[in-house]
């Protein structure tokens, strides 16, 4: 019996297709609008997990200056030094490694190729805190970082343009100040969630940066990386204490420097993903209600247009409640077509936005679900006054209808 009411409902539908198309385009709109939003919302949020975790394993960075802002906004702060580095690592038990990092952009040449880049100033500790292995040749000896030797670590975006797909280990690249000869590559970690291309660097030791590049003994940012099983809050909380006291900070006084855990920035990003992740699908469900009163309005032109059907039906012995299951089926099936099409269309969209944002591509199944139940349910709502009003016609009146 009901499969013989859907089959009715499919040949009202097709019999004006192009009518239920348009009055299902809401549905269809609605539907792939909050789809493709979640996709590339969720595929956002992952990529800036991924992006924040290539930036090193329990990774704590410290600035000067109070805040997550530019750093810029911490200038005025004092810089930190590398005996305070030296006192991260020997005082804070739960630090693996601490790296001191001074950045620069300098340009780099070798025979006729010339490139700017950013080059780093720091120790092998860097490697450990930011995760990050060499990929050809070696990592900075001992003495090369505490007598300041002229050497370098290229990343694979400066040894791409300076030297294609040669071997640069033992190579020397000039500067407008000095020379430095190269030692190793980096693995590739490819570009961050701000877009910033990590390969494209050079790294030296701290010193030598300090020497020919500085001019002073400052240390701008520290890297700190926590020990495995150790608690990434109880180590900030220590750095606050040890850095308060060597920068004579005074209780009560505000911090002139600002202790970053990755985790919560990348909790903090995908937040505010999410915040407007829930704002676009919001106004894209809007477009749900209004396939939903497009349903009903096409429903109730059904009923009118079909009344004297509905008179013949009742005369000859259909019930009430028969026709109103075959206008209500009507309309959620309709609806229902409207949200295949949709999740169809929204996963699509979703795909190939993902793409061209470089972006995984990751749906939300559950979400998809409930886009289908609830396109069902827009029918259910949207379709029941029409199937009451066509279930309460007086058949005489029906059968006498024009």
């Amino acid at each position: 019996m009901f499969a013989e009411t859907v089959r009715q409902a499919l040949q009202a539908i097709l019999r004006n297709a192009m009518r239920s198309f348009l009055t299902i385009l809401g549905v269809i709109i609605g539907v792939a609008a909050v789809i493709t939003m979640v996709t590339i919302g969720r595929g956002s949020s992952d990529k800036i997990e991924a992006d924040v975790s290539k930036l090193g394993t329990n990774l704590l960075i410290i600035r000067r200056g109070a805040g997550m802002g530019p750093p810029s906004a911490g200038r005025s702060a004092p810089s930190f030094t590398l005996k305070d580095v030296e006192a991260i690592k020997a005082q804070i038990p739960g630090v693996l490694a601490a790296a001191p990092s001074n950045t620069s952009s300098v340009t780099l040449i070798y025979g006729n190729e010339n490139h700017q880049t950013t080059v780093t100033g720091t120790d092998n500790d860097f490697l450990i805190a930011r995760d990050w292995d060499i990929a050809l040749g070696r990592e900075f000896f001992s003495s090369e970082v505490s007598g300041g030797k002229t050497v370098c670590i290229l990343g694979a975006t400066a040894r791409r343009k300076l030297f294609g797909g040669g071997d640069p280990v033992d190579q020397t690249l000039r500067t407008e100040k000095f020379s430095c000869k190269v030692i190793g590559v980096l693995e590739a970690k490819g570009a961050s969630s701000f877009g910033q291309d990590q390969d494209d660097t050079v790294l030296m030791p701290i010193k030598a940066f300090m020497r020919r590049i500085a001019g002073d003994q400052d240390v701008s940012s520290i890297y700190v990386a926590a020990r495995p099983g150790a608690s990434t809050d109880k180590v900030k909380s220590d750095i606050d204490a040890l850095l308060r006291e060597r920068r004579r900070i005074e209780p009560g006084e505000e911090d002139n420097f600002s202790v970053m855990d990755t985790k919560e920035i990348a909790s903090m990003l995908t937040s505010v993903t999410g915040v407007m992740t829930g704002l676009l699908s919001a106004v894209a469900g809007v477009s749900l209600l209004v396939g939903g009163i497009g349903i009903m309005n096409i429903m109730l032109v059904s009923v009118t247009e079909r009344t004297r059907e509905i008179g013949i039906r009742l005369a000859i012995g259909a019930t009430e409640r028969q026709v109103l299951t075959q206008f209500l089926v009507e309309a959620i099936v309709l609806s229902l077509i409207g949200g295949l099409i949709g999740i169809g269309l929204g996963l699509v969209l979703g795909y190939v936005g993902s793409n061209y944002m470089r972006i995984p591509f990751s749906p939300d199944w559950t979400i998809t679900i409930i886009a289908f139940v609830f396109s069902a349910f827009i029918g259910i709502v949207f379709g029941f006054f029409p199937a009451r009003r066509a279930a309460r016609l007086d058949p005489i009146e029906a059968l006498r209808h024009e």
